[in-house]
């Protein structure tokens, strides 16, 4: 099991359903695995904007890798912060117009912005970084081992790479 699946995984009890305690999945006793895969900036690029990170650095963490700094999160250059400058960008974007001088705004959504200011991050995240996320998420597996549940403690065993959810029936 790729330690990236663990980004996308929480408890099957249903009662740990809402709680932020029940993800991510804390991993006890693993044995890792490195398997050589093919590497594909495209998919790291395209995969970065949905991962949780706090959830990665805590699994990768207590497997003992240590994860780089996260190449989408925004950092407040000093002379901005200074000056009282936001990364956040406006809600208008103006366009004058030279013959009557008449401004026509077009409103872009607040989740249109983002999403073009995360395409543009995503497109500069330097060759170095992917490559270590590929050797962390993509070709670091979980031979075997137990993925525990922070909120009711629930272990789930690993085997052969393959994590087993299914629950006993006193919890279903």
């Amino acid at each position: 099991m790729k330690l990236l699946t663990l980004n996308f995984l929480t408890c099957a009890i249903k009662s740990c359903k809402p709680l932020p305690a029940a993800f991510p999945l804390h991993v006890r006793d693993a044995e890792l695995e490195s398997v050589e895969v093919e590497y594909n900036p495209l998919f790291l690029r395209n995969v970065l904007g949905r991962l949780d990170w706090a959830a990665l650095e805590v699994v990768a963490g207590e497997v003992g890798l240590r994860m780089p700094l996260n190449p989408l999160e925004r950092r407040v250059v000093a002379g901005d912060a200074a000056a009282g400058i936001e990364s956040a960008g406006e809600d208008m974007d103006v366009d004058v117009t030279q013959d009557t001088g008449e401004t026509q705004g077009k409103r872009k959504s607040r989740a249109q912005e983002e999403e073009e200011q995360q395409k543009k991050e995503e497109e500069n995240i330097p060759e170095e970084v992917l490559k270590q996320l590929h050797s962390i998420l993509i070709e670091t597996q979980i031979l075997s081992g137990k993925l525990v549940c922070g909120n009711c403690g629930h272990e789930y065993a690993v085997r052969e790479g393959i994590p087993n959810f299914l629950l006993p029936a006193h919890l279903v």
